[in-house]
């Protein structure tokens, strides 16, 4: 999907220095709804409906996501509408909170591991893994029985593996080599 990540760069890129004048949270917010409802397939053939007009497909989207009448935000709506961009507001968002987390100097990690872990577990994993990738973390727990034991952790592009099944996987490849 390069090609709508690259489509939607711009306007995830106009998104933010909106946000940055007039607040981050609230625009993370709108955008997080905006792309919640755009992702349902009942938008899609609200969108490609060649029957409705762009004014239309703007102002029930605008009803649908309870938009509030800050300009700035129904202009940022009504330029995607125009443009045939709408569908394309759950990867602005996703790009939006990327570059979010850069100014916040935070970076969201992904732990999967084979058991449930609590909280207290959680926290006392997060400060290593901190001073491991040298940024704060945002931390996702998910469980993969696959693993069978251990921790997968994945940031960014970047991957800590201490599961069973990755340590089975590396003596699998020393042996073969």
């Amino acid at each position: 999907m390069v090609e709508l990540a690259t489509t939607a760069r711009p306007y995830a890129d106009a998104a933010f220095d909106v946000a940055l004048k007039q607040g981050l949270d609230q625009w993370t917010q709108w955008l997080r709804s905006w792309a919640t409802i755009a992702g349902h397939p009942d938008i899609t053939l609200l969108v490609n409906d060649p029957k409705l007009s762009d004014a239309t497909v703007l102002d029930v989207f605008v009803q649908l996501t309870s938009t509030p009448e800050v300009s700035e935000a129904r202009n940022f709506l009504k330029a995607l509408v125009e443009n045939g961009r709408l569908l394309a507001l759950p990867e602005i968002e996703r790009q939006f909170l990327e570059l979010k987390n850069v100014h916040d100097g935070v970076a969201d990690a992904l732990i999967e591991t084979a058991f449930a872990m609590d909280d207290s577990a959680v926290a006392e994993l997060l400060p290593i893994l901190e001073k491991r990738f040298n940024r704060r973390l945002k931390a996702v727990v998910r469980i993969n029985s696959d693993l069978i034991g251990g921790v997968r952790v994945t940031v960014g592009d970047q991957c800590f593996d201490t599961s069973v099944r990755g340590r089975l996987e590396a003596m699998k490849a020393a042996i073969v080599a």
